[in-house]
């Protein structure tokens, strides 16, 4: 047998067993929310594994991110929260429909209180292709940054992950204060599609291929890590700025 019908047929067995694991997680917990999100990480894993040809080429795709390097990522315009002097940066590559960065959000929250001033978030937008209306939500929240509000739309979006339809992002910007005609004239602007096109580049070039992604004063992290993985990171950039 080929090394691309191996390569298949432990694809297809792991999907059969995933499947088979999400659905007795479904049933026995009675939890649709949980089988949506082990389905959507099956998902994404899947989309990750390579299955070249015999005798095919190395792929030209970057390789993902040294966790054990520090990488330049520059925040610009990015939507940042927290002290502008802060020692600490935790840029953040998003997808307003994936559930593990909803899941992560707590997190975030977390680390705002514990740190204060010391740390700042700053956001950058990576919808996937798996994900059909992540690109209008991201466009919803660029609008919203355009007008000083993209932390509060932010937190609706997630708050509400299931719709993620226009007529509910026009209820958000009205619920928010904006100026609504000019925040549905800049969701579908050529300037705000760019502003995401742009996050998109920059997370292929640092070789990112699945969200939540961070980059903690440069040092990558990956998922919805647990409080203790970000502290860790936190503390040595700490240190050393110190």
């Amino acid at each position: 047998m080929s090394d691309q019908s191996n390569g298949r047929a432990i694809i297809i067995a792991s999907v059969l067993v995933s499947f088979a694991i999400i659905g007795a997680s479904f049933f026995v917990a009675s939890s649709l929310d949980r089988a949506t999100v082990e389905l959507s990480g099956l998902t994404a894993t899947l989309e990750e594994m390579p299955v070249a040809a015999a005798g095919a080429p190395p792929s030209n795709r970057p390789q993902r991110p040294d966790a054990n390097r520090e990488y330049k990522v520059a925040v610009d315009e990015a939507p940042v929260m927290g002290g502008k002097n802060a020692k600490v940066t935790i840029v953040e590559f998003s997808d307003f429909q994936c559930p593990f960065c909803n899941r992560v959000t707590p997190t975030l929250t977390q680390i705002r209180e514990e740190y204060g001033d010391d740390v700042r978030i700053a956001f950058k937008h990576m919808p996937l292709s798996i994900h059909a209306q992540a690109p209008a939500a991201h466009a919803a929240s660029e609008a919203a940054h355009r007008q000083g509000k993209f932390w509060e739309m932010h937190d609706l979006i997630f708050a509400n992950q299931r719709d993620l339809s226009a007529a509910t992002f026009e209820k958000y910007a009205q619920q928010i204060g904006l100026n609504v005609d000019q925040f549905k004239r800049d969701s579908a602007s050529s300037d705000v599609k760019k502003r995401v096109a742009d996050d998109l580049r920059e997370a292929s070039k640092l070789g990112i291929t699945g969200t939540p992604s961070f980059f903690i004063n440069g040092r990558y992290l990956s998922g919805a890590q647990p409080f203790a993985n970000f502290k860790r990171l936190i503390d040595e950039a700490l240190e050393k700025a110190s």
